[in-house]
């Protein structure tokens, strides 16, 4: 199995997070756990395996090109033969940059991505699916995107005010209240609170949980603090709080977690060690 990521380009920073490339290499099934991040992301499939998720009691194949709402709770997933994906890792309020829909309709399942953007995107699959390089394949990705933002002249104002929320959010040692945030950009909370959903999917409560939660996990990871520190130190009341906020987002304990158990994040943290990355200029 191998992982690595690649930098947009420099008119989509703004927006992508990162591409990635995921390879299982052999045709053992494994399955795993997704947890919350925060973001969206789109996954083109152009391997000979299939990938499943279970939004219920059953797994279900995922599409040929995927569009991941936010994930609100853990997700299992299930690798089938030898997938080989393509992924786009939005920022948590640029996936409205290309979509027209309202954003928390997709929360928590995995969208037929041809079907919401129409012929345009099996038509990119198709040429992923022939290209020989994985240069060639994200230059493919960027013309795609750049063409769909240039598209989204009139949502941008809107998702740059999102965008300065989350990072005022971000900053616990400086947390306002959602009417002073507001009366900053001369709105009503509760209007920002509908942008928020609108262009995240998220309510701004729910997205400092996520936000918190994942420099917990990452903390964890490192493994060069204690629980307790890191409780206080991702601004939990307490080290129970922190225990079922955790709980919430993963169905473990945060003694219970270990990175060694999920395959696709042991890959994930390895990332640089298989590839040469490949950065769009």
């Amino acid at each position: 199995m191998t992982y690595h990521e690649f930098k947009p380009g420099k008119a989509l920073q703004p927006y992508v997070k990162h591409y990635y490339v995921y390879e299982s290499t052999c045709d053992a099934a494994f399955e795993d756990v997704v947890f919350p991040c925060g973001s969206m992301e789109i996954i083109f499939n152009l391997g000979s395996g299939s990938w499943l998720t279970q939004p219920g009691q059953e797994f279900v194949t995922t599409p040929a090109v995927e569009l991941w709402g936010q994930v609100l709770r853990p997700l299992a997933v299930r690798s089938i033969g030898r997938n080989t994906m393509l992924g786009i890792r939005f920022y948590p309020h640029a996936a409205a940059s290309i979509l027209n829909d309202r954003i928390n309709q997709f929360n928590h399942q995995v969208a037929n991505f041809g079907d919401v953007m129409g012929k345009e995107v099996h038509s990119l699959h198709s040429q992923l699916t022939d290209a020989r390089s994985w240069t060639k394949r994200l230059a493919l990705v960027e013309t795609f995107l750049l063409q769909q933002l240039s598209l989204a002249t009139k949502r941008l104002n809107k998702i740059a005010v999102v965008s300065d929320l989350m990072l005022k959010l971000q900053q616990q040692e400086s947390f306002d209240t959602m009417e002073t945030l507001a009366t900053r950009y001369g709105i009503s909370a509760r209007y920002m609170q509908q942008l928020f959903v609108q262009y995240t999917g998220l309510t701004p409560k729910l997205y400092s949980q996520i936000n918190r939660f994942q420099n917990s996990l990452q903390l964890i990871r490192e493994g060069n603090s204690s629980l307790t520190s890191i409780a206080y130190e991702c601004g939990y009341a307490d080290q129970s709080h922190f225990i079922r906020e955790f709980k919430t987002f993963t169905g473990l304990t945060p003694s219970g977690y270990a990175i060694a158990n999920s395959p696709v994040e042991l890959a994930a943290s390895l990332v640089g060690q298989q590839y040469e990355g490949v950065l769009i200029a």
